[in-house]
């Protein structure tokens, strides 16, 4: 039986106008894992090695832009800046390298020197305040932020940077202050805009208003790219980038594992999975977990056993309903439907396998699963009870050496 017959797909049904075609979304993907990722208050940050590594899968799983740093804040974040655009260079990584930087000259200069250092080009991310309540506590006028915006961008330009031109805190500014700043930074030649939800404020409505008073406004007049870069502080950070790139916008930013300044920012893994079974997101992404992987240890965030796709638990049940719809979806000989039948999201897509477990919720479905699967027969009613009395007996999953030892008592 075909899948459009086994699964209905609220998903594509669409309200009025019709559902959003992802199939021909086309959006890049910009990796801010090691600059923005590592603002998290509980990182240690990356050997330069590892850094190097991830970069390879970055390029891998078909992300196309990187942040590989903030040369301003010091000697030694240039010298890893120019070692990871060399890594791109002379590997050949199709990955467009960007830095970060305040929007003034000083910020600005490292960037252009490794740059011209290197020989490739890095894209200034240049960034300033926009909203009301940051003026306020800065003591800023917006003819301050413009003044500086003019002066940072057009030295950008001069020396042959590409510029985008970031906003922070966009999502909380007046639409005045972000047409003033915008306009001011595309008349000074950046090609790239940069719209940014910094404290996680944004709805996807909000997000999507924001967008569209853009490119009535903005870009409607300037044909410059437009860039999302969202927060989790309300955990709208993934569905954000979502309504972002259904807005229209060119380019999405994430981090691995969500890894960022206090909350942290949208997941970039789990952006990919999503566009990936929308059908948005063409590349291999096999390595996904590898990604996830090595984020996690380098950093020192564990993966939650939760998390999605990545997490222990993520394909993994105990619970008697759901076991026994696996396992008969596996006797009828369709592993498509064993990884469907209880799950959104394919496992084997991922690398990974539907599990079944033995715990206080399971039924002799899972037991007689568990035997078969440990070369025990299923049918030996002793040891189908033996198992089933202890599962009930105790608070958690059973291990399974604790079952082999139960079997063998």
């Amino acid at each position: 039986m075909e899948e459009r017959q086994l699964i209905y797909d609220w998903n594509r049904a669409g309200g009025p106008d019709g559902a959003f075609d992802w199939t021909r979304a086309r959006v890049d993907l910009n990796d801010e894992t090691l600059r923005d990722g590592l603002q998290s208050p509980s990182v240690t940050d990356p050997s330069l090695e590892v850094k190097k590594q991830l970069l390879h899968l970055m390029a891998d799983l078909g992300i196309v832009a990187a942040d590989i740093g903030l040369p301003g804040a010091g000697p030694r974040v240039v010298d890893q800046v120019r070692a990871l655009a060399r890594e791109i260079r002379d590997q050949k990584l199709p990955i467009a390298p960007n830095c970060a930087a305040r929007t003034v000259i000083a910020d600005i200069e490292p960037i252009v020197r490794v740059s011209q250092e290197v020989g490739i080009e890095i894209e200034a991310a240049t960034f300033i305040g926009s909203s009301p309540i940051r003026q306020y506590t800065e003591d800023w006028t917006v003819d301050r932020i413009v003044a500086a915006t003019r002066e940072a961008v057009t030295y950008a330009v001069q020396q042959g940077l590409p510029v985008m031109y970031v906003t922070e805190d966009t999502t909380r500014a007046r639409p005045e202050t972000i047409k003033a700043l915008y306009g001011a930074a595309i008349d000074c030649g950046a090609t790239r805009i940069c719209l940014a939800d910094t404290v996680g404020h944004a709805t996807p409505d909000g997000v999507k208003a924001l967008i569209k008073f853009v490119k009535q406004e903005i870009v409607k007049q300037h044909p410059v790219k437009i860039d999302w870069h969202g927060h989790r502080d309300r955990g709208m950070g993934l569905i954000n980038c979502l309504a972002a790139i259904e807005a229209g916008v060119d380019r999405v930013h994430a981090t691995a594992l969500g890894v960022g300044e206090r909350v942290g920012n949208a997941e970039m893994d789990l952006l990919i999975v999503n566009l990936k079974l929308l059908g948005a997101h063409p590349a291999d992404i096999r390595k996904l977990p590898e990604y996830c992987r090595l984020v996690a240890d380098a950093v020192g965030v564990p993966i939650p056993v939760n998390y999605p796709v990545v997490g222990t638990d993520a394909f993994r049940t105990g619970t008697g309903v759901h076991a026994a719809a696996i396992i008969k979806a596996k006797k009828k000989g369709h592993n498509w439907l064993a990884d469907r039948v209880y799950s959104s999201v394919p496992a084997e897509e991922f690398g990974f396998e539907q599990r079944i477990e033995i715990s206080p919720v399971s039924g002799l479905s899972n037991v007689k699963y568990w035997l078969e699967q440990h070369g025990y027969d299923p049918d030996d009613d002793a040891a189908c009870r033996t198992l089933f009395d202890a599962a009930k007996r105790t608070d958690r999953v059973l291990s399974d050496e604790e079952c082999h030892r139960l079997l063998s008592a």
